[in-house]
């Protein structure tokens, strides 16, 4: 298919940074919130931005005379400090009124402060930096061109939002929250990249203090700070921080540090004894870090969170767009020259193929020799008898980007006998030019000497199966060869499903909510343990996935029940006998090592289906242990009498069980600590440990994993996961 360069350039900008950009929008999301709950924060006063320093700072010298500094934060926070009447070290937020206490300042929270590092540089200093500063600005010329590219498509700047034709939901969704979610997703970009270069001094930010004549500082007339002019006309809102004067002599000055410059003042008389506006430089570096971080306001972080997730769908969607497009080539059966049936398509996102695609199957089964291709292939065909042309319209009633030659080519290329032609066209009527192209289509070929209609010009609203069983209908009652409904219009969860019946079902749920259910299989279903199993609780196109463990030729899944939960809830409705509709996926990477000398084990409660398969399967018996955490012994007595006969018949050298919520409460973690010089050991031989279970346990783990790595083998943790020894299924 022939696509725009504008397409050719979002595809290339997407594919070239979206595992950068994947992990950019996640760690941004989780970000988005910290200022939030900054926000939430009790030590904000009320009507913040009417408060002047005339106010304010006559209460607070004489709260706390030995004061040195004020700051004011992103979250309008007033922190004062400097010494209490004891002496002692006062570091605090106040409210700047009454000088009352309202809370301490707290360090950052280490979960932030680790996602904020890998958000920033990946851990990898200012090579990182520079990969996050270039993913950024790559983000920006996606957004430039995914712009041209909804402004092509909807033809004009003026008509940039109005309705779209809903085509499949990957490519609905992709327009309409790209539209909308626009302007932050630029703001994002654009602050990202500007950050960037100043960071690396592309950019400037010259930042001068103010400098003062002291031989011009004068001592009288003295007036009261609250009487004083720079006081009473400059609001806490506009600050950033003040330097107190150490002493009561005129040579010590107030430093005021405003949103937009320096200034330093006459703690006796109020004189401005210097001031210095901040280069533009400057005041678009702060705005760019208000902007990018959300840190001024939480309505916009929570839009930043919104326009990340945003992204994280556009991946998606259009990476599903472009699949549906490369799906749509055809391998043709026989050439063009040798067909009697030409299909033609013309199509924009790649629908229309699926009902080509369709058409051309039914064909050759029927034993006809049929030819499926683009309009833009047009060519002589000198054995064709029928020719269909089934085509969408682009935008405001123009050709699809692969049909825009075809009038240019059916005016150089004549076929050399008669050929009866039908014309087939697809939109929406949310578009006021409906199926124009088809209709320009249909009257260029009535135009043709060779050409002989079949049937009238057909169009077919919003794939509406309806309006093409209607041309189906006046199509196959001409050549008298049947055209049946389209696999298109079926239920996409019902391809290549399995039906599974209930062996064991949850009779009854733990108290922390974890179950097991087995299924019984045909005998021939190729699944191993470590497989992903995913069943459609509503019959639609929602998936779900679990981890596989086959035991005693049983589908075996271990399953936490989620209050609501579409998944668990359906699985834990299940009774023994009754059948599912499901889909096996393979899972090679996740697979029992078959070449490995030793292989450590590590699970919570619903990670542990795979492994116990896995041992069940290890008939070689390969060293195996075994490190799983439950949050109770009854959790883990679901599981212990197979381990133990595995573990009996040689199968599994040890288990470790860790229990959170009883006995010792021990985590998983704490029992791979322990067993740091064994871990070390069977990496070092090349031995492979494999992971299964939450995400937040793998990410304990993973933490816990570096360090023995680098301390007991003198590699980091990737080394063993680049070389597949460190195997992960969480979720």
């Amino acid at each position: 298919m022939t696509i725009s360069i504008w397409r050719y350039s979002h595809l290339a900008l997407a594919i070239s940074s979206f595992l950068l950009l994947t992990l950019a929008s996640i760690t941004g999301i989780i970000l988005a919130f910290e200022p939030v709950s900054e926000k939430i924060q009790p030590y904000r006063v009320n009507n913040f931005d009417g408060i002047t320093l005339a106010q304010a700072l006559p209460v607070l010298r004489k709260t706390y005379p030995d004061i040195s500094e004020l700051k004011v934060n992103a979250s309008q926070f007033v922190q004062i400090n400097g010494s209490d009447a004891n002496g002692e070290k006062l570091l605090a937020y106040v409210d700047p009124l009454t000088g009352k206490i309202l809370g301490s300042p707290k360090e950052q929270n280490e979960f932030f402060k680790w996602i904020t590092a890998l958000h920033r540089s990946l851990f990898l200093h200012e090579t990182g930096r520079f990969f996050i500063g270039l993913t950024a600005f790559l983000l920006l010329l996606i957004t430039v061109s995914g712009t041209m590219l909804i402004i092509q498509r909807q033809r004009g700047l003026k008509r940039f939002f109005t309705r779209i034709a809903r085509d499949n939901f990957a490519q609905y969704y992709h327009v309409v929250l790209g539209r909308w979610s626009l302007v932050p997703i630029v703001i994002i970009a654009l602050t990202g990249t500007y950050l960037s270069l100043v960071r690396f001094e592309l950019i400037g930010t010259p930042k001068e203090s103010a400098k003062v004549d002291f031989d011009a500082i004068r001592s009288e007339p003295a007036k009261n700070p609250a009487d004083m002019d720079i006081f009473k006309n400059t609001k806490f809102s506009d600050v950033e921080s003040i330097e107190f004067p150490f002493s009561e002599d005129a040579e010590d000055y107030y430093t005021f540090k405003l949103k937009t410059r320096e200034i330093a003042v006459n703690q006796i008389t109020g004189d401005i004894l210097s001031e210095v506006k901040y280069p533009t430089q400057v005041l678009l570096t702060n705005l760019s870090l208000n902007l990018h971080t959300g840190r001024a306001s939480a309505l916009w972080a929570i839009i930043l969170a919104v326009a990340s997730a945003n992204i994280l769908f556009f991946i998606y969607s259009g990476f599903a767009i472009t699949w549906k497009r490369l799906s749509n080539r055809t391998k043709n059966k026989y050439s063009a020259d040798e067909s009697k049936y030409i299909i033609l398509v013309g199509s924009e996102n790649g629908s229309t193929f699926g009902f080509a695609q369709a058409i051309h199957q039914q064909l050759i089964k029927a034993g006809e020799k049929s030819f499926l291709s683009q309009l833009n292939n047009y060519t002589v065909f000198p054995k064709a008898e029928n020719l269909i042309v089934l085509t969408a319209t682009y935008g405001l009633g123009d050709a699809p980007t692969n049909a825009g030659k075809f009038a240019a080519l059916l005016e150089k290329h004549q076929q050399p006998q008669p050929v009866h032609y039908s014309v087939l066209g697809f939109g929406s009527h949310a578009y006021p030019d409906f199926c124009k192209f088809a209709y320009e289509v249909n009257n260029l070929l009535s135009r043709q000497t060779w050409a002989v209609p079949l049937t009238d010009v057909h169009t077919v609203n919003d794939k509406s199966p309806d309006d093409f069983s209607l041309w189906a209908e006046a199509w196959s009652q001409q050549i008298q060869i049947p055209l049946t409904i389209l696999p298109e219009l079926q239920s996409a969860a019902s391809k290549r499903l399995e039906t599974l019946t209930v062996n064991t079902a949850a009779t009854e749920s733990l108290k922390n909510g974890t179950f097991a259910i087995s299924f019984q299989t045909r005998k021939r279903l190729r699944v191993k343990s470590g497989d992903l199993l995913a069943i459609y609780p509503e019959n639609d196109y929602r998936e779900r996935l679990y981890s596989i463990g086959i035991v005693d030729k049983e589908i075996r899944l271990s399953v936490r029940l989620h209050p609501g939960g579409l998944g668990s809830s359906y699985l834990h409705r299940l009774t023994t006998g009754e059948k599912i509709r499901a889909k096996v996926i393979k899972n090679e990477h996740f697979h029992f090592p078959e070449k490995a000398p030793e292989v450590v084990m590590i699970s919570n409660g619903t990670g542990i289906a795979p492994f116990l398969g896995m041992v069940g399967e290890n008939k070689d018996k390969v060293p195996c242990h075994l490190y799983c955490g439950f949050r109770e012994q009854s959790s883990y007595e679901m599981y212990q009498s197979l381990l133990e006969t595995n573990q009996a018949a040689g199968k599994l050298v040890n288990i470790n069980t860790a229990f959170s919520r009883a006995g010792e409460k021990q985590y998983v973690s704490d029992l791979i600590a322990k067993d740091a010089d064994l871990i070390g050991n069977i990496l070092n031989k090349g031995g492979v440990l494999m992971i299964c279970g939450s995400l937040s346990m793998q990410k304990d783990v993973i933490e816990l994993l570096e360090t023995i790595c680098q301390s007991k083998t003198g590699n980091s943790i990737s080394f063993y996961q680049s070389h597949n020894q460190i195997r992960t299924d969480c979720y």
